[in-house]
């Protein structure tokens, strides 16, 4: 048996609590190592679970919707290991259905290959309003139709999270999608408050980038963010990153509903892991000014965030504990793709971890006990 030993850190095993220790043996958390177990000095800092990221563009310098292929999903994994994601979606945004059938066919391969992290795929759009399109082409967008709903429930390996517009097609059709296995998000939706609280009796368990590109909460009348909200069962994505959202209007959201079904994503674009100041989205020069990936009229284009940043963020900004926001980072998203062996450090799960100094910054990430980054 190959095995880890942990220690001389603060370790969050789980609902909070925090270990001085923690064993791994053969890729799984432990009661206790074998002998010969390679002893990990943590010098101090945080020991957590491997983050989970569902909405992940690109990185590395690619981005999944230039070329859907194995190569670019193995590209982005390896891009935001380094700041301790273990599991992500390679998230496609609004494109041709014969471009998301070569992204899920990719996925499935990628998947089949181990390529390290993958875990299904993301597909943001097309199926969304123009009026709230952000830096999607509305060129592309479509009413979701029963060929369409045929191909998203296609995916033989992982998980499928699609974006939508419940606007764009029927609770009917949202239930369809759900029969078929598709966890179903409202997302770049004008939709009212009744229409979203619609989306979400007939089976959408998620609201992507939370206040980003869909209708207000107003006094009278609600919209999306309001049914959202109020809505104590949906998990609801966040964008940490000081641009996308104010964190006063973040804490607002806190208040009102349960941490546990908030997730932490990065939107990330292909600068995460390089220096890169510019990229080309779908035939637009997007710039990276101060973090923030914004086309030339100021609209917001993904973003520049990693996950290492994004729990950093909710506990600086938000004044989020450690535990509450590494939940957000990995247990939360793990709930929401039903991935029962992740996002905790309990006897038994996979031994996804983010090793992070006392500072929060990623000093290393194992996936399955094998380590992935760092020294």
């Amino acid at each position: 048996m190959t095995g880890i030993i942990f220690d001389n850190g603060r370790i969050l095993t789980g609902d909070g609590a925090i270990a001085g220790q923690l064993c791994v043996a053969d890729g799984l958390i432990a009661e206790h190592a074998p002998s010969g177990a390679t002893r990990i000095d943590l010098a101090g800092g945080w020991l957590l679970p491997g983050f989970i990221d569902t909405q992940v563009n690109g990185g590395g310098g690619v981005l999944f919707n230039d070329d859907p292929g194995v190569e670019t999903i193995r590209r982005i994994g390896a891009a935001h290991t380094r700041f301790g994601t273990t599991a992500f979606l390679p998230t496609l945004i609004s494109d041709t259905l014969d471009r998301v059938e070569m992204a899920m066919r990719a996925t499935e391969q990628a998947i089949e290959e181990g390529v390290p992290g993958v875990v299904g795929i993301h597909i943001e759009g097309p199926f969304l309003n123009p009026a709230r399109k952000g830096t999607h082409d509305p060129a592309r967008f479509r009413q979701l139709d029963a060929a369409a709903i045929a191909l998203l429930g296609s995916l033989k390996h992982g998980r499928t999270l699609v974006t939508l517009a419940p606007e764009m097609g029927t609770p009917d059709d949202i239930a369809a999608l759900v029969a078929a296995g598709v966890i179903v998000a409202v997302g770049h939706s004008d939709a009212d408050y009744a229409t979203a609280v619609r989306a979400f009796a007939a089976g959408a368990t998620g609201v992507t980038h939370l206040f980003n590109a869909m209708s207000p909460l107003h006094h009278r009348a609600p919209g999306v963010v309001g049914a959202a909200i109020e809505n104590q069962r949906i998990y609801a994505g966040l964008i940490v990153d000081g641009h996308h959202v104010a964190p006063a209007a973040l804490r607002i959201a806190l208040a009102a509903r349960p941490h546990d079904r908030f997730m932490l994503v990065t939107d990330a674009m292909s600068p995460v892991g390089t220096d890169a100041t510019s990229f080309e989205l779908q035939g637009k020069t997007i710039r990276v000014e101060d973090g923030a990936c914004v086309e030339e009229n100021g609209t917001l284009a993904g973003s520049a965030l990693d996950m290492g940043t994004a729990v950093r963020n909710a506990v600086t900004m938000l004044g989020l504990d450690v535990a509450d926001a590494a939940g957000m980072a990995a247990t939360a998203p793990a709930a929401f793709l039903s991935l029962a062996d992740r996002g905790t450090l309990r006897p038994g799960a996979r031994a996804d971890l983010a090793w992070l100094d006392p500072d929060l910054n990623p000093r290393g990430t194992w996936i399955a006990g094998t380590r992935v980054h760092g020294d």
